[in-house]
Parts: C-alpha cells; structure tokens; sequence
C-alpha cells in the first residue's frame, strides 16, 4: 500500500477517534471498566504485561477496573500451547461477572473462550463494547495447523466485526487489517516502564563471552527464533522465555543459553545485561520487549516488518535490516543513551487516556 494511502487511512482514523474524545469527554470522570481477557497471570507474555500495567494506570486515574480471567474457571491446557489455560463453557459464569459488576464499559482483549462469551453477552444485551488487537493469532494458527491463511483471519474478523473500535498497538497493522477487510480500527500504542527497564550493572550470565546477543518473549512457533539462532555472530546468544518450541530448539542449539527469569526484577536485569537485542519475528502485532529493551539501554535489531517499523522507526536506536546478522553486529555502536532516550517517549499515561477515549459506553 503506498504512502499516501497509509496516510489518508491514518487521517480517517483520526477523525474517528477525535469524535470518541468528544464522546467521552462528555462523561463522568470515573469510569466502571470490564476488561475481559484469556490471557492473564500467572501467564508472562506481552499481553498480560500491557493489561496489568493498563489496570493499574486506570486505577491510578480514578477508574474502577474489574478483570475477568480464566482464574475463576475450570480450565484445559491450550492446544500446542498448554502453558495458556482456556476457560471450559464459560458463558454462564461470564455473564454472571458481568451482570454483577454491571460495567459502564466493556473490552474484550483476546479472541478466546472468554473472549466469545462476552461479545455473546455484549450482543444479548445489545451492548457496545470495545476489542483489540494484540496477537497474530491467524499467522499463528496457520503455522500451527497450515491452514490457509485466509480461513483464521475470517474467523477472527467475525469475532471483531461488531466491535465499536478494534484498537490497533501500530499504523502497519492498522493497514495490514484494513486489507483483511476489518473495520472500526482505531490506533492504541503501548507503553513501557522506564522505573523498571533501565541501565543497571551487567550482571547476568556472568561468564558467558561477549557480546551477548539477547531474545526475551514467548519461545513460539510464530516467533522465528532459528532466524535468531541461526546467525553466526561472535560471543554468546541466550534467549529468555518459555513456550511448547522451547525443548526442540533447546536440543538443536545446544550452544545457546535457555533462561526463564523468575520476576520483573530479574527479567529487567537480564535485559540490561545484553549489549544487543535480536527481535526475529516478522508476525508481531507491536513488540513491547523491544521498548524494554531499549528502556534496559540495548539497542534492538530486528527484520523491517510490522511491529520493529513502529517501534524503531527512523529513531537510529536499532538497525532493521533483511540481513539479520549485519543488523546485529551494526547495533552494538548504538550508544545507550540514545535507546534509553527513545523508549522515554512512549509513556504508559498517555497509553491509558487513548485507551479511556477509544472506549464505548452506553449513551
């Protein structure tokens, strides 16, 4: 899609979400907001990062935020992922959460069971509620099962189709969507903690030569690691995370470190303990552990795609290149100060209000 074309869809956007600013401005200070989300603690991904850090901004603000995860509910391990729980038949129980907590608005967060029980409730009870966007989940499936990809993108359109806004994490996506024929988008980016990811003492893997070359996330079919691990670069990799592809890729690269930090103190001190952060994935809907990262001081390379283009950008606090290797290597003159500077810009406060104006409620 050309230039002007993304800048013309970005525009119309826009002029949507000025008319929810107006919308809600109208409203009370305070709001009851359900978020309803399959993804939760004591899962660690993406996710469950930006919810968790979300609820509590909105807290900070006044906002009474109620959470419906599948805790409350009898669970079965996902398939090909049994690290994520999945809610069994949880549409009385999600009606009943939601008839009590009787919410000024709704968001659906994710595509799953409790995902489709609450947009069953939304629909019943003719309620407008919001959804997002924060998963390839269609990319994953096709990888997962080689489906055509064709078939779980219209699955998941029809899941998001009654939605009054699809919050979108990047402008790439948001095309990406729009080609699929999605509607209602509406631009929501993340945000990252800079109290937490921040310059610290290099004192993980202590040991292991440098430079160290660091992956953190969910160790996933849809997260092309081997493009990682396959890269002849100098010194150490080491990949952080856990998912169903960890046990092969931990027998096919044995000279690769395998860590699972316990904790967000650990997990910071493990990103600030790398000189470069390899990100492989060409299906990300954003990338929040690239913001990490750079907040951690470590510059990111990563492949020009979706995800990197937004969170990177022309900031020259990463190195996006076809040539994985030579990105890698090129990032290791990024100066700190520069990566730290960059990730300052996105603010999770600025992240709440978009999230608050993109919200629909009962007029």
């Amino acid at each position: 899609m050309s230039v002007i074309v993304l800048q013309y869809f970005l525009h119309m956007n826009f002029i949507q979400q000025s008319s929810v600013i107006r919308h809600i401005s109208a409203m009370s200070d305070s709001l009851k907001i359900a978020i309803v989300t399959d993804a939760w603690f004591p899962q660690v991904n993406g996710v469950v990062r930006v919810l968790s850090t979300l609820e509590r901004e909105l807290s900070a603000a006044g906002h009474r935020v109620g959470i419906l995860s599948p805790e409350p509910f009898c669970t079965m391990p996902c398939p090909s992922y049994p690290e994520i729980p999945l809610a069994l038949f949880p549409g009385r129980g999600t009606a009943r959460w939601l008839d009590a907590f009787a919410p000024d608005a709704i968001h659906i967060a994710t595509e799953g069971p409790l995902g489709w029980a609450a947009r069953a409730w939304c629909r019943k009870r003719r309620r407008r509620f919001t959804t997002a966007y924060h998963t390839k989940f269609p990319q994953y499936v096709a990888a997962r099962t080689r489906l055509p990809l064709a078939v779980p993108y219209a699955v998941v359109r029809a899941f998001h189709a009654p939605s009054s806004g699809v919050l979108v994490p990047s402008p790439a996506i948001m095309v990406e969507l729009d080609d699929w024929r999605f509607r209602n988008l509406r631009q929501w980016s993340h945000g990252v903690d800079i109290a937490l990811f921040r310059p610290r003492a290099k004192t993980a893997f202590a040991g292991l030569p440098r430079p160290l070359f660091l992956y953190v996330g969910r160790v996933t079919v849809d997260k092309n690691l081997p493009a990682f691990l396959d890269l002849d670069l100098p010194g150490s990799k080491v990949v952080v995370g856990d998912g169903p592809s960890r046990a092969e890729l931990m027998r096919r690269y044995p000279e690769a470190l395998f860590h699972i930090a316990h904790g967000d103190e650990e997990l910071a001190t493990c990103f600030a303990s790398a000189d470069a952060f390899v990100f492989p994935s060409r299906t990300d809907t954003f990338g929040l552990v690239m913001l990490e990262a750079l907040a951690s001081g470590v510059p990111v390379a990563a492949f020009p795609v979706p995800g990197p283009l937004d969170v990177i950008g022309d900031s020259d606090a990463g190195v996006l290149s076809e040539d994985l290797r030579a990105a890698a290597l090129a990032v290791l003159d990024i100066p700190p100060a520069r990566c730290r500077a960059h990730a300052a810009r996105f603010s999770w406060q600025r992240v709440a209000d978009e999230f608050v104006a993109n919200l629909a409620t009962e007029s």
